[in-house]
């Protein structure tokens, strides 16, 4: 198993240097045109999927492609081929020595990626990585497994060769062995970053195990949106933002913790009970119950005194992936939206837009929500590069 890992790395890393970005867009575009005549395939491939897998109601619904997402698939490789490639060149100056600097966004190299069952993220990064000029090995959930190799060898791969790039660029971890998530993230040498969706747990382990190897990740792992509903929340909008909010529970950014100020003349209760989801006072707040089969239709909804408790609560107490103020209070949705640290603030707005194609019309890889310097938020194409400082002088320059 290590070996065929090992091999698609290093494929996919020595592919890297022939990507170019006018190679890279034929190939986004043939791809699009293959996920429309291949449709069939990907739907009989992921039925396959769906009939074998045992999986609660909210992976189930990530791992379905149905004819809509199909071409929704379709259209996304559209929109992203269409999408100008990565400016190279960032900044330049010249010293007072005469040497001139530039700044160049330079390919990371081949990157791997882990994620849960859920193929159109096989997809949307893969696409990423190579608009980007980077090369991809991809690794999902065992239930997702037939899916994921018919878009990488009926779709991808042919549409690198279709434009003249090496197919091998897209590798893919062909075994539905969890060890296969180890080893990509122990590969320092051919994959020096891996990102990772999934389960926080699950996401959390192989982050600490990549370190251990020298393997940088940008990871996915816990999610939850944050409504609040501030003193001056106009009740209609407030009701229609609920709904909004929940029109997916299989999702990262839909709501997850609905705090209500004390002052707001706001009732959601029948909203919730209309739509069978479950009110819940857990001792931990902000959990992506999506992630757990026994509270997959729940909220959590706490009354809060003041926006200052709001805030402290988002805050403190959930993954810092998106929160949203509902008020007329101008004042107070600027306090929020300043005071709030997570990765998207939101005013009279739903979280379920804290999304690469929704926010920069570029599908993500993932939302990254470290409190360090770096790509942060919906990680696209326009993240996904080193910098390098190129310097030239005349041989005179000394120090």
């Amino acid at each position: 198993m290590r070996e065929q890992v090992e091999q698609e790395a290093a494929q996919a890393a020595a592919a890297v240097g022939q990507l170019h970005d006018e190679g890279v867009t034929r190939a986004l575009e043939r791809a699009a045109e293959l996920v429309g005549e291949r449709a069939g395939t990907i739907a009989e491939a992921n039925a396959a999927d769906i009939e074998a897998a045992t999986l609660d109601e909210g992976a189930l619904d990530r791992l379905r492609l149905d004819n809509s997402r199909i071409a929704a698939l379709r259209e996304q490789l559209v929109q992203l081929a269409a999408l100008p490639p990565l400016e190279r060149d960032e900044d330049s100056w010249t010293l007072e020595n005469g040497l001139r600097v530039s700044v160049r966004r330079i390919p990371i190299g081949a990157v791997g990626a882990n994620f849960e069952a859920r193929p159109n993220v096989a997809v949307d990064v893969a696409g990423q990585l190579l608009k980007s000029l980077n090369g991809a090995v991809l690794r999902t959930g065992g239930a997702a497994l037939r899916t994921v190799t018919v878009l990488v060898d009926e779709v991808l791969r042919p549409a690198l060769a279709a434009a003249g790039l090496p197919p091998e660029a897209v590798g893919l971890v062909r075994f539905p062995d969890r060890e296969g998530a180890r080893m990509l993230v122990s590969l320092p040498h051919v994959l020096p970053l891996v990102i990772l969706r999934g389960s926080g747990e699950t996401t959390a382990a192989l982050a600490r195990e990549a370190a251990g190897h020298g393997v940088r990740t940008l990871a996915h792992a816990e999610g939850g949106g944050v409504l609040y509903l501030g003193a001056a929340a106009d009740p209609a909008k407030a009701e229609t933002l609920v709904e909004a909010s929940l029109d997916r529970l299989g999702v990262c950014n839909r709501l997850n913790l609905l705090l209500v100020d004390a002052a707001a003349r706001v009732d959601v209760a029948p909203v919730l009970e209309r739509l069978g989801i479950e009110v819940r006072e857990p001792e931990r707040i902000g959990h992506e119950w999506a992630n757990d089969p026994e509270h997959i239709a729940s909220v959590t909804v706490r009354t809060v005194a003041s926006l200052d408790e709001a805030v402290a609560l988002a805050n403190r107490e959930t993954s810092g992936l998106a929160a949203a103020i509902v008020t007329e209070d101008a004042g107070a949705a600027e306090r929020f939206l300043e005071s709030y640290r997570g990765t998207a603030a939101f005013w009279n707005a739903t979280t379920r837009f804290t999304d690469g194609f929704a926010l920069t019309g570029s599908p993500e890889t993932g939302i990254n929500v470290d409190r360090v310097p770096g790509p942060r938020g919906p990680v696209t194409y326009r993240d996904l590069y080193l910098r390098q400082f190129r310097v030239i002088g005349d041989g005179s320059q000394h120090r």
